[in-house]
């Protein structure tokens, strides 16, 4: 109890100065877009008290311009699915069908005459997988096929008809309005997924599901938590070639994600999800309209992705560089918010539950592994089963993620400053687990002790985000070409302030997140 007046302190101070770092960036971040208004690429006009809006980013325009087709297309989908399920009883098989018919239809409207390409690298994948499921080198093979294919997509840009003929080149006039090879890569994903659970289900599978429900409170209640449903191998008659289908081409999570694992997915057409009632669905819909509106607001005031690839940002002030890189962050990580809970919701909708993407702030994570689970958290989870579990897991942990982060980094894109962003990841990553390995050993017993562990634990924090942005910086902002002109403004006399102030907002923010996290686990307890 002696030190709780002590913690209370702290935490007023450490709110005071986060509220005066918030009222300066968001004066500066106003003037930065006031006076360069008219040199930044991307800004239209805007429906908010007169201001331009900033839809710079291409990702971001296309979804936001296409959501009212997009929400049309889900009610459409919706309506029918579930009047044919609760009408006609349609479980497996036929649900399965009536998704496979609408996906498809879907898929047609985006790709035209591309779905063949996908039918036919589906087929090849499917074969594969059955011919090869009983010999121990399936699942080498399933990932040598897959990321071949992922390679090839993109060297050959989806393809062109006339490369197998000239008389099939006037398909290619009938691509459809989306590029399917970008689409694609989250299909490999799931083309992995079919593979490996099957492989594991024929040869062994090790979940104690007993051992589960002990330990995680939505089984213990008698329901199925997503965890159980993905790591439980089904039935091998239901790895069958129409629910493969349905799953790849799953319209709701086809275009974006979340990624699920085919095991939960197939699961779910079976007994549709009831971990979320019709009430949570309908607030987190709710909640998705309010976040919504706070990226209008953000976009229509603070002009941050454009001053990026207007490339203005080598014009600033390093103080005013770290304003524009981290509201490029912050606008980043609200837009694949909102991207993946549109589409989760629609999945939700339809019956399934897939992980949930963002389920922390971009500014509540201190490290490079909670940073991670929390940032496109369906892909990290796919990544702990389908390739760190594989690679030896925590035994190899330093190797293996300097192969994730590649394939990572190679998944998204074929681009130098991607594998750049992906190597600086790693290399970052390395002195957090030799900094928590030996943490974990310390146990401090004393209250100076506590305390020096405590700061100690801020300081690395503060290093850690320091290091993820730069990271981020340099693959989604500057590039490796901009790394000379960022470290020449970054390293004069002139930049000591900004950076020590940058640093130290950084260190109160880490604090801020220790008192979240201690008045979390005190209501939790």
């Amino acid at each position: 109890m002696g030190g709780m007046p002590w913690k209370r302190v702290e935490l007023a101070a450490l709110v005071l100065y986060a509220l005066g770092f918030y009222l300066v960036v968001i004066r500066k971040s106003l003037r930065l877009s006031h006076d360069y208004s008219g040199r930044l690429y991307g800004l239209r006009a805007g429906s908010l008290a007169g201001h331009l809006n900033d839809l710079s980013d291409a990702q971001w325009r296309n979804f936001r311009g296409n959501l009212p087709i997009l929400t049309g297309v889900m009610a459409a989908f919706l309506i029918l699915v579930n009047t044919l399920r609760y009408c006609y009883g349609l479980k497996g098989r036929g649900t399965a069908l009536a998704w496979l018919i609408l996906s498809l239809s879907y898929l047609c409207y985006l790709h035209g005459a591309c779905v063949v390409f996908i039918l036919l690298i589906a087929l090849i994948n499917y074969s594969m997988v059955k011919i090869f499921a009983h010999y121990k080198y399936c699942t080498s093979l399933i990932w040598s096929f897959n990321l071949s294919v992922l390679i090839l997509n993109r060297v050959y840009e989806g393809y062109s008809f006339s490369l197998f003929g000239q008389n099939l080149s006037v398909l290619d006039n009938y691509r459809g309005t989306f590029r399917w090879h970008i689409c694609f890569n989250f299909v490999v994903l799931r083309m992995i997924s079919f593979g490996c659970d099957y492989c594991w289900t024929i040869h062994s599978s090790q979940f104690d599901h007993k051992k589960h429900i002990q330990k995680c409170q939505v089984c213990y209640s008698g329901k199925t938590c997503y965890f159980a449903l993905q790591e439980k191998g089904l039935s091998v008659d239901r790895y069958t070639f129409l629910t493969y289908l349905c799953y790849l081409t799953y319209a709701p999570l086809y275009i974006a994600g979340p990624i699920v694992g085919y095991n939960a997915f197939a699961a779910q057409l079976e007994v549709p999800q009831k971990n979320y009632s019709f009430a949570q669905i309908s607030l987190y819909g709710l909640r998705w309209i309010l976040s919504f509106l706070l990226m209008e607001g953000m976009t229509h005031f603070f002009h941050y992705n454009a001053f990026v690839v207007s490339r203005l940002w080598q014009q600033l002030s390093p103080f005013e560089i770290f304003i524009i890189s981290y509201g490029v962050l912050n606008f980043m990580w609200l837009k694949f918010f909102l991207i993946w809970r549109y589409f989760r919701f629609w999945s939700l909708v339809g019956g399934v539950e897939t992980p949930e993407n963002m389920p922390k702030c971009i500014n509540n994570c201190h490290d490079l592994e909670s940073f991670w689970k929390s940032w496109h958290a369906s892909f990290n989870r796919w990544l702990v089963r389908y390739l760190y579990i594989p690679l030896g897991g925590s035994r190899r942990k330093l190797l293996s993620i300097w192969v994730i982060f590649t394939f990572v980094a190679v998944w998204h894109d074929l681009e130098w400053k991607l594998v750049s962003w992906a190597w600086l990841t790693c290399l970052f990553f390395i002195p957090e687990i030799l900094v928590k390995s030996l943490s974990n050993k310390f146990q401090a017993s004393s209250s100076l002790g506590m305390l020096v562990h405590r700061e100690f634990k801020a300081i690395a924090g503060a290093v850690t985000i320091s290091c993820l942005m730069v990271a981020n910086l340099v693959g989604y902002v500057v590039g490796p070409s901009g790394i000379k002109v960022l470290i020449s403004k970054m390293a004069g006399k002139e930049a000591l302030p900004a950076l020590a102030f940058i640093f130290t907002t950084f260190y109160v923010g880490v604090k801020l997140m220790f008192h979240i996290r201690e008045a979390s686990s005190s209501q939790q307890g």
